[in-house]
Parts: structure tokens; sequence; C-alpha cells
């Protein structure tokens, strides 16, 4: 990757850093919204079908989104593009129904560290194999010590779920796994988004996810059933904003600094947003001394990571 002016750079970090306050926030209040509905793949439908619905507005009046819809179509027929490209979707809404079913059973902070281990792991392997629109990336001694701090981190958080039986440690394992399709989702949209633009590669992102999680949704409904009633607070279903703003700019600076230093920047605000929401606004896990160590075990991983070095 060619070195970038330190303006973009630095912009490009901040915005990364904005990217991961984004998601906590969303966490949040997908996290509630599932738990009111007692549903969390209704209220990730519901998150990504707003979302999705806010981009065809858009993609009615702009004449520019278009353009880059036609463009991603020919890049597909052309072959620069693959359809895998495209269906990225598919791990944001895995993400996102994470949300909704573990939040409000381990807490923002826990499910962030979870998320932060599979993220910086599998950073590795989308950089090595250059999925992203920047090419490959080497892998070196401190982005592979950064990752096992990572998945240390994810350990030590969980310590005292262990002990809490089979369904509370795979509610503490899969914000993990969401996190292993963060990076790859990244990468792949920051693809289509230097084909047709951010807002395509979001659009994309939300269309195909949303059509997975209605199909999941059917099978719930059922078995389940209808939720009984919708809340009535607005801000529940703002997390389909939310997600469409930092897709889309996850999508348009990928391209400027990586999908390695997009994570990291992420990570920092997830960990510092995670923190400040279970400590001023806890839902059903409080703060712990594991968490909070596990929190500092994944800000030393970041930075372990960022760190230059050789390539291994």
């Amino acid at each position: 990757m060619t070195e970038l002016p330190s303006f973009r750079r630095r912009l490009g970090l901040l915005i990364g850093f904005m990217i991961g306050l984004a998601v906590v926030l969303q966490a949040r209040i997908n996290g509630a919204l599932g738990g009111r509905l007692d549903d969390g793949v209704a209220a990730a439908t519901i998150s990504f079908g707003g979302g999705l619905v806010l981009l065809c507005v858009a993609l009615a009046f702009s004449r520019r989104f278009r353009s880059g819809l036609a463009a991603v179509r020919s890049a597909l027929t052309a072959g620069t593009l693959r359809p895998w490209h495209c269906i990225g979707g598919l791990s944001g809404a895995f993400f996102i129904a994470c949300q909704g079913i573990t939040i409000t059973t381990i807490g923002v902070a826990l499910f962030t560290v979870a998320t932060i281990g599979g993220q910086v792991a599998s950073s590795l392997w989308v950089d090595r194999v250059g999925i992203g629109p920047g090419g490959p990336g080497a892998v070196t001694r401190n982005r592979v010590v950064g990752a096992v701090l990572a998945l240390a981190a994810v350990v030590c958080a969980s310590a005292g779920e262990f002990d809490a039986g089979v369904a509370a440690l795979v509610f503490a394992i899969l914000p993990a796994v969401a996190g292993l399709g963060i990076a790859w989702q990244q990468a792949v949209n920051g693809k289509v988004g230097a084909v047709g633009g951010p807002f395509v590669a979001a659009w994309l992102n939300f269309a195909v996810g949303t059509v997975a999680l209605v199909v999941v949704l059917c099978g719930v409904f059922l078995v389940r059933g209808l939720p009984s009633a919708l809340p009535d607070e607005l801000w529940l279903y703002t997390g389909g904003a939310l997600g469409v703003a930092f897709i889309a700019a996850g999508a348009l600076v990928v391209r400027w600094i990586g999908v390695l230093l997009l994570g990291l920047a992420a990570v920092a605000g997830q960990v510092i947003g995670a923190v400040a929401l279970d400590a001023f606004f806890p839902t059903g896990r409080s703060l712990t001394v594991p968490v909070l160590l596990g929190c500092a075990l994944a800000v030393i991983a970041v930075a372990i990571a960022a760190t230059p070095n050789h390539p291994s």
C-alpha cells in the first residue's frame, strides 16, 4: 500500500474510531430491542430492514447512487468483482442478531471484547490473502502477538461465564464468532465501494443481510409465533440508521487506511464506548474485574498489532 497523505490517514483513523463508538451504541440499542421483543432475530431484522428502507429511498432519489449500482453490475459481468464480494451482509446479519440475543445477558463490554478477539484474529487472514481493496499485507510478529492477546482478552473477560453453565458460555462465545466475520465484511464492502461508492456497498450489505434475516425469522415465527407487541420508544428503531452510517463510512475509509488500521481504530472506539455504557447505563451484567482486565488486554493487543514490524 502506498504511503498515505497524513491528513487522510488521520481523518481515516478518526472516522474508524467514530465507527467503533457507533457499533457499541447500535449494540446497546439492538440489545434493548431484542430484550423488549424477547427475540434477537426479530430485533436484528427490524434494524437491518430499517437501514435498507433508508438506503432504498436514497437510491430512488440519487442518480449517482444508481450509477454506482450499475457500475457494480458491470464489474460483476466483467469478472472484476466476484459474487462473493457482494455478500458481506451475511456476516453483518449474524453480528446484528448476536447483539439482540446476547447484550442483555452479558453486557456491552463483554460483547465488545469477544467481538474484538474474533475481529483481530480474522484481520490477520484477511490482510494476508489480500481480500480488501488495499491488496495483500504481510503477517508480522507483532500482528500475531496482538491477535493472541486479543483472544486472551476474550478468555479473561469471559472467565465468569465458565462456571455459569453451557447457555451462558455460548452467549459469551457467539460475539467472538461474529467478530471473525467483521474483517471479511469490511474487506469485501471496501471492494464493492471502490467500484460503486460507499453507499452502494452499504445498500448491498443491507439487502443481503435483510433477506437472510427474513428467511431465518420466518422459521422462528413458525416455532415461537409473532412477538406480542412492538415497543413504543422510537430510539429502539434507530439501530438501522447507525448501521448505514458506519457501514458506508467503513467502505470509504478502508481504501485509505486498510482493513487492519480501520479495525484497530474501531476497536479503540468500541472499548471506550462499551466500558462507558456499561458503567453509566448498566444492563443485565455489571462491569467486573475480569471484564475490565479483558478490555485492557484488548487495548494492549491493538497497540502491539499496530506497531510496525518485519514480516514473519
